[in-house]
Order: structure tokens, then C-alpha cells, then sequence
């Protein structure tokens, strides 16, 4: 095997791959972080920064400076029933002044990105082409630069950080498409939405069902970022173009037709693809690993991924570490990856499929949401979901308990 020109190859330098080359690089590794694009770039995303994002960012010292980006501080959730009743779910820590943000991507991403240069060598506009392999083990990347010239680095380790659309995925023989555990989204952002809090918002209207439609405030004035999205297989069964959807919506929804009478939409609708962990893809393999949202870490309830890749990248960073210490870069040795990040998250991806599950039957969902205020327990489950720093597996989903939940009083 040649010489190594890097310890550790990160390819996607999003908030999971920026995580991952600060946290490695404070460990003294030589770390290539890489990006095809050049920052500060957009990220189509609802922008939403939770609690469990929240603790790596305190981990790694950037809270502060999310907080002085402008971001919106978000202390809750409101959510809305198919019936139009809704149930507000504030801060169940009443200590924090704020349990997260909504941040837009081009600022978030940037700021961890710039971190990671501290820490790692940095190439941006470099688009990885293809994987080096010495027999089965990973060893390497092949990229082209915005000119078309051609590059290739080998390492110890690397990395897939690259999104949903994982190149690195592709090349370790993955199939990304997999309707009945990926939704799809659309979002844009509107000036003057009316009656916006400090909450992020969750409506569950008819013409979304099974999935919702948000409006998240960003901070900036009275601008929102608002989307929707479903699964996919839902999607292809019911023909729907969510873009002429999203427009029906805020145009013609009773619940949403008077707060958007003088929005003004900014820029175009646009859409994406999210991988989600009620079916984890493959993350391990020889000299290898995904995070993020390559790996299909995205919470099949809330459709949040930022948390969880951040986590990922965390996690990963460990295993690496000691994959140096034991000199073993096998898929066996790198395996406690998946099982440490699948023993801290898997509860919770089982939680949150057996709510989108739940999200099928309307008149469930309306009695439910009816009965938020009666069932604290119900309260801070679904407080959790979207804004608790440590997963909700401590709550086990079950017909069972969703029941007592729902008869409360």
C-alpha cells in the first residue's frame, strides 16, 4: 500500500463532516476535509438546530457563536391536528432560556466549517469521483477540481460525510433509494407570515397527510422558513406535486390562508430527498464509515438530521480513534460505530417509526393532539422528539402506551 498522505479522509464538509474533522484533529490526526462545494454555501433544509445538535455544539464550544449569527432561539412547539386544534409544547426546562435554533444552513454550515479549518486541510470545489481500494479496503479517493483536474489522496480512514446522495456511498455499492424509509421535502422561505413565535410549528393538515407542514421561524424579522413534506411510496401512491401543494396551502388551508395573506415568498420552492432511520443505511465497511446523512440518519417523525449527524460524527470520532490505537481499520473493528451509535439513537428511530406510523390515522391523530394537555407524559415525549438533547428511547412507543397516554386525564 502506498504511503499515506492522510490519516483521515472526510468527504462532505456539512455539519457532520465538519463535526467529525474538529473532533479529529483535536485528536492529532492529519485530516483532508473536502467539499465540492465552496463555502458559505445553501443547504435545502427546514434550518432547525435541536436539542440534541445543541449538545455537540456545547461540546464543541460553539454555541455562542450560532447565538450571535442571529439564528431565532427556539423555547417550544406548536402543533396542529388535521382537525385544525392546536396544542402548544413549551420548554420543559424551564432553567434554559432557549432549547435550540433555527438557523439557515448557509450560516450554520459555514461557522462549523470554518472550525473545521482550524483543525483539518481543507479543499473546496473538489467532487469525489470514485474510492481507492487496496483489494476490499477502502484506502483513498479519486476527485476532479472545478478546472477538470484530476486528484488522488490515500489515507488510513475515510470518511462519507457527503449527504444523502453519498458519492462514497455509491462507490461502497449502496442503493439510496428506498421509497418506504425516505421522505421527500420542500421548502422556501416567506416575509411577513403572521402570528410566528418562539416555536417552531407543526401542522398536520389534510392535504399532507401522512406527513406535515411547517413554518419555522429564522430569526430575520418576520421571515419564516415553511415547507412540507411525506414519504415517498406516499407520495408516488397519492400522484402529488408537493410544490402546487405547498402553493394550495398557504393560499387555500383555513388554518394558514389568513396568516400567509400578506406573506411574500422569497426565491423558489425547492425540494429534496431524506433518508431515513427506520432503515439505517450500512455504515461500516474496510477503511470506512458513513455519517450523517449518508449513513440515512434522519428521525423518521420530525424529519430532523442535523442532531443525529452531528452525533454520528461524534461517535465515529471515537471508533476512529481507537482504530488507529489498535492499528485494525477492519469492518470488524470499526463495527462498535454502529453499535455505539444505534445503542444511543436505535430506540429513538424505533420511537419515531412507530409515530409516523401513527401519523395514518386522522381521527387518531386529532384525539391525540386534543388530549396533548392532559397526558404530561405524551407532552414531553413529543417535547423530546423535536428538542431534548439525549434521545427518547427512555419511552417506549407502544399501542400500549400511546393508549394510556390518549386516555389521560
Amino acid at each position: 500500500m502506498q504511503q499515506a498522505d492522510f490519516d483521515v479522509i472526510i468527504v462532505g464538509a456539512g455539519p457532520s463532516g465538519s463535526a467529525c474533522a474538529i473532533y479529529m484533529g483535536k485528536a492529532g490526526k492529519r485530516v483532508l476535509l473536502i467539499d465540492k462545494a465552496t463555502f458559505p454555501r445553501d443547504k435545502t433544509c427546514g434550518d432547525a438546530i435541536s436539542g440534541k445538535s445543541m449538545a455537540i455544539l456545547k461540546d464543541l464550544d460553539l454555541v455562542d457563536r450560532v447565538a450571535k449569527t442571529g439564528a431565532a432561539k427556539i423555547n417550544g412547539v406548536l402543533i396542529s391536528s388535521p382537525k385544525g386544534i392546536a396544542a402548544e409544547i413549551d420548554n420543559p426546562k424551564p432553567d434554559e432560556t432557549f432549547l435550540g435554533f433555527v438557523c439557515k444552513r448557509q450560516m450554520f454550515d459555514n461557522l462549523v466549517f470554518q472550525e473545521a479549518k482550524k483543525h483539518a486541510t481543507v479543499m473546496e470545489g473538489l467532487a469525489v469521483m470514485d474510492l481507492i481500494f487496496d483489494n476490499s479496503r477502502v484506502v483513498g479517493i479519486k476527485a476532479k477540481d472545478a478546472k477538470g483536474q484530476d486528484h488522488e489522496f490515500i489515507s488510513r480512514m475515510v470518511v462519507g460525510a457527503d449527504g444523502a446522495t453519498s458519492v462514497v456511498a455509491q462507490k461502497l455499492g449502496l442503493e439510496l433509494m428506498d421509497p418506504p424509509n425516505t421522505s421527500i421535502a420542500v421548502r422556501a422561505y416567506y416575509d411577513g407570515v403572521e402570528g410566528m413565535t418562539n416555536r417552531i410549528e407543526i401542522h398536520f393538515v389534510d392535504e399532507v397527510m401522512p406527513g406535515y407542514f411547517w413554518i419555522f421561524p429564522t430569526g430575520d424579522k418576520n421571515e419564516a422558513n415553511v415547507g412540507l413534506g411525506m414519504l415517498v411510496d406516499a407520495r408516488q401512491e397519492r400522484n402529488v406535486n408537493l410544490v402546487k401543494l405547498m402553493d394550495e396551502i398557504v393560499e387555500k388551508n383555513p388554518l394558514m390562508k389568513g396568516r400567509f395573506k400578506n406573506a411574500k415568498k422569497k426565491g423558489k420552492i425547492v425540494g429534496w430527498n431524506l433518508p431515513l432511520g427506520s432503515k439505517p443505511r450500512e455504515m461500516v465497511f474496510d477503511g470506512a464509515l458513513l455519517i450523517g446523512d449518508a449513513a440515512g440518519l434522519i428521525d423518521p417523525f420530525s424529519g430532523e438530521g442535523i442532531g443525529n449527524g452531528m452525533l454520528s460524527a461524534r461517535v465515529a470520532s471515537k471508533v476512529i480513534l481507537k482504530a488507529f490505537y489498535d492499528n485494525d481499520f477492519s469492518k470488524q473493528n470499526l463495527g462498535e460505530y454502529r453499535d455505539e451509535l444505534l445503542k444511543e439513537i436505535g430506540g429513538e428511530f424505533k420511537n419515531s417509526t412507530r409515530l409516523q406510523r401513527f401519523l395514518k390515522h386522522k381521527w387518531l391523530l386529532n384525539f391525540a393532539i386534543k388530549r396533548i394537555h392532559a397526558s404530561k407524559e405524551f407532552r414531553d415525549m413529543l417535547a423530546g422528539t423535536f428538542i431534548n438533547e439525549s434521545p427518547i428511547d427512555r419511552i417506549s412507543i407502544t399501542p400500549g402506551t400511546l393508549w394510556r397516554m390518549l386516555i389521560a386525564r
